[in-house]
């Protein structure tokens, strides 16, 4: 059976305004200015820079009921829109008279683009100076080709060859294969197309020059791999009849070298990302004083040719057609730079209020710098300080950075969650991983302490935390377990 009834409900809907403010909010420094170049491409009616022409205003459309009720699945009549509120005015907006720590005359710098050889690429030019044969030098690409990003060949050699003999066409079998594999173990950097740590470690020491300690490493390497990986040093010394000094000397020399052969060439060849803060903290005479960089806040304004244009249609008197359209496509491009400058504005204060907020709630941290005058912190102290909006406060805090007298630091570093000391005082995670970790740094480390001992030490000092908690800190920390920090 079919019924009709009404049904009043509440709902909230963004607009498609709001939703592109929130994406701008989110953008750090250079994803906002490549946003900017974006939409500059896109709308001809927006231009920037420093010469003193009119601005579009947003006051201009605060009278226009069109732009109000406008959508953009609907049709104007040309002849209905007020070309006098689409033509600038003489007054000079605010934010042309402030100051920012951007200046125009500052020299453009830019980091200059690197073309680097590729890690394979490099692997492939060093096969030049072996004298191999045309079927090796196409099993050794093959190769070179499955070696990953870190180094590692991680397959089998009969899975290779059948790849090459499906893929390539190329017939062969494992023991020709594993003669080229030698070849590509000769190539830099040393320890490069292992299959697996322990050849990766052995593959270095061969290449270093023999000595008692590096023979002793290749022993120990070959022989008691397991033990050396999970510390046994008692048995190591029991069953090679060394001293302690003896063995940590070995240990030195397996310690120096590279387990990801291939990562260090990565990152000597990968291009260095710059961090361009978002916001800068002085310390001024005893007080803090915030600055948003001027880079977030671009002078736009409308080009004077779109606005010529508006002037030749307000006085022509026979209007055509094609004029009307040419005002209608004029009036959506200029009603789209109103919005974009107006979001730049909204975005600039929600920034800088935001950060204020932050600023002073860890005011202590800031004139000081010690990191456990950390206070607890959470995305809704900030949005109640400011009456925004938890979400805001997070896009704000995820991905901008503040350059202060302590270093550059990411803002979602001031939040942390609050516990309670012996003294029933809210204290900040932030203030307990700390003093964690310098625990952990200051044991023995012939003796390390197990987390159930470093629960009692902390404790001690006035910070009642179970075993559990602490396991999950020194995790965040990236600090091993007690085993794995001993050292002989």
């Amino acid at each position: 059976m079919l019924k009709q009834f009404l049904n009043l409900k509440l709902s909230q809907k963004l607009s498609p305004q709001q939703i592109q403010l929130m994406k701008l909010i989110q953008l750090p420094t250079q994803a906002f200015e490549q946003r900017l170049k974006e939409e500059m491409n896109e709308n001809p009616a927006l231009e920037t820079g420093t010469e003193e022409e009119e601005i579009y205003e947003k006051d201009e459309f605060d009278n226009n009921e069109e732009y109000d009720d406008y959508e953009d699945n609907e049709t104007i009549d040309s002849g209905e829109v007020n070309i006098d509120e689409y033509l600038s005015n003489d007054e000079t907006p605010d934010y042309k008279l402030s100051a920012n720590n951007y200046s125009d005359d500052d020299e453009d710098r830019q980091t200059p683009f690197a073309a680097p050889v590729s890690f394979h690429q490099d692997l492939i030019n060093q096969l030049n100076t072996f004298i191999i044969t045309d079927e090796e030098r196409e099993i050794a690409e093959f190769l070179v080709g499955s070696v990953d990003d870190m180094g590692y060949i991680r397959r089998t050699i009969q899975d290779i060859v059948d790849d090459m003999a499906f893929t390539q066409g190329i017939y062969t079998d494992e023991k020709i294969v594993e003669k080229v594999l030698h070849i590509i173990h000769e190539l830099e950097p040393s320890g490069v197309g292992a299959r697996d740590l322990q050849e990766c470690l052995l593959l270095q020491l061969k290449h270093k020059t023999p000595t008692e300690y590096v023979d002793l490493a290749i022993n120990i390497l070959t022989n008691q791999f397991e033990a050396f990986t999970k510390k046994h040093y008692d048995k190591l010394l029991q069953k090679y009849t060394i001293s302690q000094t003896q063995l940590k000397k070995a240990i030195e020399e397996i310690e120096k070298l590279n387990p990801k052969p291939g990562g260090a060439f990565d990152s000597n060849s990968r291009m260095i990302e710059q961090i361009v803060p978002d916001f800068t903290i002085r310390i001024v005479e005893g007080e803090l004083e915030l600055t948003l960089n001027g880079r977030n806040a671009p002078r736009l304004h409308v080009s004077r040719d779109y606005q010529e244009m508006m002037q030749t249609y307000k006085v022509s008197k026979d209007k055509s057609h094609a004029q009307k359209d040419a005002v209608q496509f004029i009036k959506q491009k200029l009603d789209s730079a109103k919005w974009f400058i107006d979001a730049i504005r909204q975005r600039q204060e929600t920034l800088f209020v935001t950060m204020n907020a932050i600023m002073h709630f860890q005011q202590e941290f800031f004139l000081d710098g010690e990191e456990t005058k950390m206070k607890p912190m959470i995305l809704k102290d900030i949005a109640d300080m400011v009456g925004l909006d938890i979400s805001t406060v997070s896009r704000v805090a995820n991905s901008k950075y503040v350059d202060t007298p302590y270093g550059t630091k990411l803002i979602k570093e001031f939040f942390s969650e609050a516990m309670k000391n012996d003294q029933g005082e809210d204290v900040s995670t932030l203030e307990i991983k700390k003093i964690l970790k310098n625990t952990i740094e200051e044991e023995d480390k012939h003796k390390p302490l197990p987390d159930d001992q470093l629960a009692i030490i902390l404790k001690e000092k006035g910070y009642p935390i179970a075993r559990r908690t602490i396991a999950k800190y020194r995790e965040q920390l990236d600090i091993p377990v007690a085993r794995m920090r001993k050292k002989i």
